[in-house]
């Protein structure tokens, strides 16, 4: 009996499972989808699933998953899968690496461009109805570098190069050039990297090895005129280092879209500092997501594993993307 005459329960855990179900449906009638968008039916139901659809990996449920074979994220990141990796090595995982790349570099670009022109500045006196002109250099004239040069980080270099920037980046393998980076850096040369841009774009995954990697040292080493963005995960920079460098001027202004704790508390000090733009972790939130999922990545999956081929975008769970 061939894998794809066999039946394959997918359990949708997911704010938009029946979105999910509905497309999966109609393409593979032969599929039976669960959903399940609470944690009642999650564990009611993850003990049938073959394969699991979820923003995030439900550690919680890991010991009744007796039968998942494939865990397909709806993200980029597998992070939620990480602290579980050594008893889930007989899961494929996959994710939604490659639809993210676009629209997260539209949101850093905007986000250069208001942070140098200090926009922020520029609404407070239109409040004000103060006329205060000023010139700037253009853009072309700057640096931006890129901490984490995988599909997300390399597609935001593209992009700042084809404004004319000059463009350096940083990542574990630097033996073959990346498009669009001027000067490419090790893992391991971060601080020399750092005093050199005028931007700083963090976009490395999320993983143990990636939580705190911008901490008091690295933000030392940044200029004082130069800005970071955040489009990583929140536990990558030390955020309070970050505030303290923020209030003291050590660097110019942060783009932050995630942070250590989400939703970001009301009592932090980062809702209202003048050189911070926050966002709620929307930069990697293009319009008509499931669509978007399900006709880039997930239908093509269900078919492979269906065939029994090879899996679309199977992260490494021991480097954790």
């Amino acid at each position: 009996m061939t894998r794809e005459s066999q039946a394959l329960t997918f359990v949708l855990n997911h704010p938009a499972a029946e979105s999910y179900a509905r497309l999966i449906g109609e393409r593979f009638p032969q599929v039976r989808t669960i959903v399940a968008p609470d944690s009642g039916r999650l564990e009611q139901y993850i003990g049938e699933a073959d394969a699991l659809l979820a923003f995030r990996f439900p550690v919680e449920v890991f010991d009744k998953a007796k039968k998942l074979r494939w865990f397909q994220c709806t993200g980029a990141g597998v992070d939620s899968i990480l602290p579980v990796r050594d008893r889930a090595r007989h899961i494929t995982v996959t994710n939604a690496r490659g639809i993210h790349g676009d629209i997260i570099a539209d949101y850093v670009m905007a986000g250069a461009t208001m942070l140098y022109w200090d926009f922020r500045r520029f609404l407070r006196e239109q409040a004000e109805r103060r006329w205060n002109p000023r010139s700037m250099a253009p853009l072309a004239d700057k640096s931006l570098g890129v901490v984490g040069l995988g599909s997300i980080g390399a597609t935001i270099a593209r992009r700042a190069k084809s404004a004319g920037m000059t463009v350096l980046g940083s990542k574990r393998d630097i033996s073959t050039p990346v498009e669009g980076v001027d000067r490419l850096f090790a893992s391991e040369s971060l601080k020399d990297l750092l005093p050199l841009c005028d931007f700083v774009v963090v976009a490395v995954p999320g993983t143990a090895e990636t939580v705190g990697l911008i901490g008091a040292t690295e933000i030392a080493c940044m200029r004082r005129d130069a800005f970071l963005i955040n489009i990583a995960r929140g536990n990558v920079i030390a955020e309070a280092e970050l505030v303290k460098a923020l209030q003291a001027g050590t660097i110019a202004g942060a783009m932050l879209d995630v942070f250590e704790r989400e939703p970001l508390p009301q009592d932090s000090p980062l809702w209202e500092m003048p050189n911070v733009i926050a966002t709620p972790h929307v930069a990697g939130s293009p319009s008509n997501y499931t669509e978007r999922v399900f006709s880039s990545i997930l239908a093509d999956n269900i078919e492979r594993f269906l065939k029994g081929h090879q899996l679309k975008n199977v992260v490494d769970l021991g480097r954790g993307y």
